[in-house]
């Protein structure tokens, strides 16, 4: 399929009211490319002042797809979660360029669910919400060349949530700029889900006045009231961040919150530097979490 001119979204919600979840969508495809160098549009400005967390919207979805390639896209002001693979194997996304406002609700620019073999390069994302997120089920995803911002940086979460759950295993992001985003890297899990999060690489990464640049959050709690206490967790292992330098917009460029019942484990940082934005310093704050250092690290744990 090539799509060369713009398809823009109707303004009337009501247009969507047999699917409010999906907008564009694949299912069960073989040997699909999609690519053309056009525009997809969500409208999204009249889907955002209605926005509901637990109702994730989808601008253009892949479902069930194998061997599929999607490149030279531009996708623009989605209703919510920009595009979505879910279910796929052997995929290659790249050459794609993600555009929404800042403050727009849930516009995650590249979201991955339960998908094998997956190619993410040379994209270019700026939304309100993660530029890529990965989530449960989801294995053997590389992303390489990232530029992100503004945004919420590069997310492996939410794992765990409902007390489900959760696997994602073999990540490798390498070569990414960050710019201007409230987290950098970050794996989040929520308390009481079980699984696990493992062999897990961040490279070669710039961060630019990034509020959060290195985070891993197991008491990841996304609701007004505070979450109950849980002695379950998705456990996490094997992690790597290696060279990784620019700044952090917060005293905190390092924070590693693991969990008391099921510590972070084999955690290694290697070669990163975080300064404060005008130079200054920055710190490191590190619970229950079996950590390595080699090279020059700085901020590092005390």
């Amino acid at each position: 399929m090539q799509i060369a001119g713009a398809i823009i979204a109707s303004n009337n919600r009501a247009d969507y009211s047999n699917d409010r979840r999906h907008w564009l969508m694949f299912y069960g495809v073989d040997h699909l490319l999609v690519g053309g160098g056009g525009t997809i549009d969500g409208n999204g400005n009249i889907w955002w002042k209605n926005s509901c967390k637990i109702d994730k919207s989808k601008a253009l979805t892949f479902y069930e797809c194998t061997n599929l390639v999607v490149k030279h896209l531009k996708i623009q002001n989605a209703q919510q979660i920009h595009l979505s693979i879910e279910k796929c194997r052997n995929v290659q996304a790249s050459r794609i360029e993600v555009n929404a406002p800042e403050n727009s609700p849930n516009t995650d620019g590249i979201h991955v669910a339960a998908t094998q073999n997956i190619q993410i390069s040379h994209c270019t994302i700026g939304t309100g919400d993660d530029c890529i997120s990965i989530v449960s089920g989801s294995e053997k995803v590389q992303a390489t060349d990232i530029i992100c911002g503004p945004g919420h940086g590069i997310s492996i979460g939410s794992l765990g949530a409902g007390n489900s759950e959760a696997y994602v295993s073999d990540v490798v992001v390498n070569r990414a700029k960050l710019s201007g985003t409230t987290n950098g890297v970050r794996i989040k899990t929520w308390q009481g889900g079980y699984g696990s999060a493992n062999n897990i690489k961040f490279q070669n990464i710039e961060m630019q006045n990034v509020r959060n640049p290195i985070i891993i959050d197991q008491s990841y709690c996304d609701q007004d009231k505070p979450c109950k206490q849980q002695n379950s967790a998705v456990e996490i292992k094997s992690v790597m961040y290696q060279n990784i330098k620019g700044t952090s917009a917060s005293n905190v460029a390092i924070d590693f919150n693991c969990s008391k019942s099921h510590p972070c484990k084999g955690v290694v940082l290697q070669n990163v530097s975080l300064v404060g934005v005008n130079g200054g310093k920055s710190e490191a704050v590190c619970k229950n979490i079996n950590l390595q250092n080699f090279g020059t690290v700085s901020p590092h744990c005390p």
